[in-house]
Order: structure tokens, then C-alpha cells, then sequence
């Protein structure tokens, strides 16, 4: 994932170099050895159960370990100084070059700096952000560090409306997801003065207002989709797509806010259907609230096309549209404006991510060129649906 768009877990294992995966005691000695450089004189920290999940995404490498050392003073929270303490703990490393990346960059520091931004200004469950690492030479890119959290995760593979845990929940349960799921977006789109305290996140000669930053938005997806497909076929859907956005931006003279950008329910983990840490911060923007609200909506609605292509029921009273729109007006007085305009968005996002990864898939000997390069977009017939103003339509 990157700041352009998101890797979708759902590929996770599609388009990766046979070799990618590290050896885990290869990776125990590295992190050792970094913990022993980072930690205070005389911590002598082990680690241990490293591994990588079956789920590990194309947009970075995720590391879990354990790691033990002695308390220091400063450090002795919740133990007594020279007492030994085990530290759940996840790696999130930057892709290598090699693997033929999603995206053009991934600036690791600046997800870490979300991420700890978000956690001292916001109610907002995120993850403990302990350190950013640049130097690639521990892990052999960048990556940071953060707090291990237990929860499950609407999966992707198969998705999560095809049959899991979510699906087998009850209308009620459901319901509460979707009410604090959508509430993670309130809250966070809550964030005062975000022009101040995430100023680095702030796009070229973007100003402070939803229209203009949007507007550096869309110049930045044209940029991204024309590196993707630098090397290989173009999409004349995307083309066209991207044309009508750039010529029917809406006048929004709201402030932009801090968007999470990859906000999704299977981004973020559930205990007893409440949220208790939301992920993947490499989204994170300033920018319209709508473009949350919308991807959030949509990436729900691209699993339900796909469950009725399966001829599966899917979970059509789930996440539905007016339900969402209606929680977040409803806990922000925010009115959502344009939401069609910003679905299409969304599903362009989506579109030119999954176009890069159907690329790689054929580099990686895993997929054929089809002869027509829109085949590549697994949603494509939603998309040309949603241009051609047929999409609603069709749903209600």
C-alpha cells in the first residue's frame, strides 16, 4: 500500500516472487540484533516465534515476534526496573525492488508518524507505534515497529461475505460492526486543526479545502497509473475514468480532514464486533471526507458483486449505502455530498491497483496477458456501470 492507493489483501497471495518469503531465524537474528542496538545498555533483549502471516499482503511485509528484555527505569510501565518482560510486537517492512512493488514508494516513517499522531489526538484504537527503522541494513529496507493486538479480521480470502465468522453473526451483531466501524471514520475525521498535525501529509499545492485537495488527489492517481503501466499495457477504461473525474470535480468548499484513505473492515481488528486496532495507515491523506465514507462503502459493494457472480447471497443488508451515510451524518452533522462521484473514485482506486497487481501476476509467470487489457480489472463491468450511470440503477 502506498499514498497513491491500497494493495487489497485479497491478492495476497497473487503476484509474489516465488523467493519473497524470509527465513524466520534469519529474520529472529536481525531483529535481535537491532533490538540490542535500540534498547538501552544492559536490556539484553531475545526474540522469539517470529513469523509471517499466510495472509502477509503485496504492499509491505509483516513480521510478528515476541520480544523479551530487562526494564529500564524510564521503560518499567507495567514492571519493576531489571524485571524481564515480554513485548508482543509486529514489523511492517517496506517492500524490496525486486518484488516488482505495488507502488512507487511507501515512506514507512510516515505511516509511523500517523500512527502515533492519530493515537495522542484521537479516541481512534491504533496500535502502539514503538520506532521507525530507515537504515534498510537490520531487514534490508525500511520498517517500524508497533504493539501486537488480538482481534480477528473480516477476511478477504475467500471474502468475508462468501462465508466466515462475519457472515454467520447475527443481523444485531452486524449491525454493531458497521455502526463502530463507521464511527472509526467520525472519529478521526473529528481531528482538530489536522492542516497543523499532519501537515506532512499535505499533497503539492494543495490548500485547505476539501475541492483543492481532491483536486491534488486526482493529479497524484493519474501520476500513479501512468508508473503502473510505464513498463506494460495501458487500461482505456482507466483512461476514460480518469478523464470524466478530472472533468466533473464537485464544488466542496468544506475543510479537508485527516482521511484514513484504506478505511475498510478488513483493515481494522474486532473483539466482540467492536473495533480495537485499526491498520494500515499508508492511506492516510488530507483530503474530502467522502472519499473515506466511499471507500469504505465500495470495497464492501466489490465483495458483494463478486458473491453474486458466484451465485452466492452475499450479505446484502450489510454495509448497505443509505445505512452508512446515515450513521455518519448522524455522529458527525457532516451532510455527505456527491457519493456517486466519490464510489466512482473509489472504484478507480481499486481498478488501477488491481491492474498493477494483474501485471505483476503476469511478470511473477502466474497470470496470461488477456487479449484485451481491461480484462485485467477484476470489477470491471461495475466500473463501466458506474461511468455510464447504470450502476444505482441496477442496485435498487
Amino acid at each position: 500500500m502506498s499514498t497513491t492507493g491500497t494493495a487489497p489483501d485479497n491478492a495476497a497471495e497473487i503476484a509474489r516472487p516465488s523467493d519473497s518469503k524470509r527465513d524466520p531465524e534469519d529474520l529472529r537474528r536481525a531483529l535481535q540484533g537491532w533490538l540490542t542496538g535500540r534498547l538501552h545498555k544492559g536490556a539484553d533483549p531475545q526474540v522469539s516465534d517470529v513469523r509471517l502471516p499466510d495472509a502477509n499482503g503485496i504492499s509491505s511485509e509483516t513480521i510478528l515476534f515476541d520480544a523479551t528484555w530487562t526494564e529500564s527505569a524510564e521503560d518499567a510501565v507495567h514492571a519493576e526496573p531489571g524485571a524481564r518482560r515480554t513485548h508482543e510486537l509486529v514489523a511492517r517492512v517496506e517492500p524490496t525492488a525486486v518484488s516488482m512493488p505495488v507502488f512507487p514508494s511507501y515512506a514507512m516513517g510516515t505511516q509511523f508518524d500517523v500512527m502515533k499522531a492519530v493515537g495522542e489526538l484521537s479516541d481512534v484504537p491504533v496500535p502502539t507505534a514503538y520506532w521507525s527503522e530507515s537504515d534498510p541494513a537490520a531487514l534490508g529496507a525500511p520498517f517500524f515497529v508497533m504493539q501486537r493486538i488480538e482481534g480477528i479480521v473480516p477476511p478477504d480470502v475467500m471474502p468475508y461475505n462468501f462465508g466466515s465468522w462475519l457472515s454467520e453473526a447475527s443481523d444485531e451483531q452486524r449491525g454493531t460492526l458497521q455502526d463502530e466501524s463507521v464511527s472509526v471514520l467520525a472519529r478521526l475525521h473529528a481531528i482538530e486543526d489536522p492542516h497543523r498535525h499532519f501537515d506532512f501529509l499535505r499533497l503539492h499545492d494543495a490548500g485547505p479545502g476539501a475541492e483543492e485537495s481532491f483536486r491534488a488527489h486526482l493529479a497524484r492517481q493519474r501520476g500513479y497509473y501512468e508508473w503502473a503501466t510505464a513498463a506494460g499495457p495501458r487500461s482505456p477504461l482507466i483512461e476514460k475514468c480518469l478523464d470524466w473525474l478530472e472533468a466533473n470535480v464537485p464544488a466542496d468548499d468544506s475543510p479537508a480532514v485527516l482521511c484514513w484513505g484504506d478505511a475498510r473492515i478488513g483493515n481494522i481488528m474486532y473483539r466482540d464486533f467492536q473495533p480495537v486496532a485499526v491498520l494500515d495507515w499508508e492511506m492516510a491523506a488530507l483530503g474530502p471526507r467522502e472519499m473515506d465514507v466511499a471507500w469504505m462503502y465500495f470495497l464492501h459493494r466489490f465483495f458483494e458483486d463478486l458473491a453474486g457472480v458466484a451465485g452466492l447471497p452475499g450479505l446484502p443488508e450489510f454495509m448497505r449505502r443509505d445505512d452508512m451515510i446515515a450513521q455518519y451524518e448522524a455522529r458527525t452533522g457532516h451532510r455527505c455530498q456527491n457519493f456517486d462521484y466519490y464510489s466512482l473514485y473509489a472504484a478507480l482506486r481499486h481498478a488501477t491497483i488491481m491492474f498493477r497487481v494483474q501485471s505483476r501476476a503476469i511478470a511473477f509467470g502466474q497470470a496470461q496477458q488477456p487479449q484485451d487489457p481491461d480484462d485485467m480489472i477484476l470489477h470491471r463491468g461495475t466500473l463501466e456501470s458506474m461511468l455510464d450511470g447504470t450502476y444505482w440503477a441496477r442496485l435498487s
